[in-house]
Order: C-alpha cells, then structure tokens, then sequence
C-alpha cells in the first residue's frame, strides 16, 4: 500500500507550508508596518494589512489541502470530488511555485517544490491492492455477463431465444410417434417380394 506513507508526507508538507507561509507573511506585513516602507507611494499600512491577510488565506488554502491528504491516509481511499480538485489545484500551485523559485530564491527551493508536486501526482494517481483486486475482478465479470435480451454467453442467436425444434409435431428427442407426439403411428405390412409363391 503506497498510497498511504504517500498521504502522510503530503499531509506532513503542506501543513509545514501552511505555517510557514502565513507566519512569513506576517512577519514580511509587521516589518513593513513598523518600517513604514513604502512601495511606489503606497500606504504602509495597506502593504502591511494585504500581506498579513494573503499569509492568512494562502496558509488556510494550503491547511485545507493538507486537511485532504490527512483523510486520504486516514481512510485509505483515493481523494474525490472537492478534495480531489483541491489536490489538483496544489499540484498547479506548486508547478508554478517551482517556476518561479527557480528565478528568484534559487535552486533548492526549486527541487523542493518539484518534490512535493511529485509527491501530491504521485498521492492523485496510486491504487491500493484492493482496488486494483476489485478492478481485476470487475473485469474478470465482464465478460460472462448476460447479452442483449437475456442470452447466455456465447449464445449468438438475437434475443437469447433458444432453438426451435424442426421435427415433424415438434415431437420431443427420443419419441418415437407420429405427427402430433400421440401414439405411434401404424407400421404399413411389407409388401410381399416378386416372383415369391403368394397368389
């Protein structure tokens, strides 16, 4: 079972990234605040305000998708509908992380985030033996289904419909009457050979 070991580190990161994101834009907003930076004329306290509050939605978003990973390795069952969108969504995120950490921080933030877009790829795309068992077995069954109409495997006739019988009365196998299926029919007396001594 892969899928599960896989779920936890996944959990693990982005619950990291979760804290580490909302704590680093907190400290960037206090820094600006009480620095009264200013970027291109900007109120300081906007700049300080919209940093604290990005921190606090990115770290939610990446708590959420930790949340997800966590009931994947807790359940043992592959992520679907919302969660497995917002699992999409952090692969993208990531990719895009990577892309841009590679420019401005450097080389090993980059493998980081490629890292961790393997590891969530890695989380979307496992199967568990059961399920590939079940799958197996689904379709194994396949197959001996029943065709249109009811027909046995292997029976090609349309509708299933079973042979008719093409014996004179649809007399059963094995009777040996007449036309009907009543009693036997009367056997006709042989005729007598030529040139024997009958009259």
């Amino acid at each position: 079972m892969l899928r599960r070991p896989v779920a936890w580190i996944v959990a693990v990161v982005l619950f990291a990234e979760a804290v580490g994101f909302a704590a680093l834009n907190w400290f960037l907003g206090e820094v600006v605040h009480r620095q009264r930076m200013s970027l291109a004329g900007l109120d300081p306290n906007v700049m300080a305000t919209s940093s604290k509050i990005g921190g606090l939605v990115v770290g939610l978003y990446f708590a959420l998708c930790g949340l997800v990973a966590l009931l994947v390795a807790v359940r043992g069952r592959r992520p679907a509908g919302l969660g497995r969108i917002l699992l999409i969504s952090a692969a993208v995120v990531h990719g895009l992380l990577a892309a841009f950490a590679w420019g401005l921080v450097g080389w090993k933030a980059f493998l980081f985030m490629v890292v961790v877009l393997a590891l969530i790829v890695l989380l979307l795309m496992t199967y568990d033996r059961g399920e590939a068992s079940r799958g197996a077995a689904g379709a194994a069954d396949g197959p001996r289904a029943a065709g249109p109409g009811g027909a046995a495997p292997g029976d090609t006739r349309p509708g299933g419909v079973a042979p008719e019988d093409t014996r004179p009365g649809g007399a059963a196998p094995g009777d040996k009457g007449g036309p009907g299926g009543g009693e036997p029919a009367p056997v006709p007396p042989a005729a007598p050979e030529p040139g024997s001594g009958a009259a």
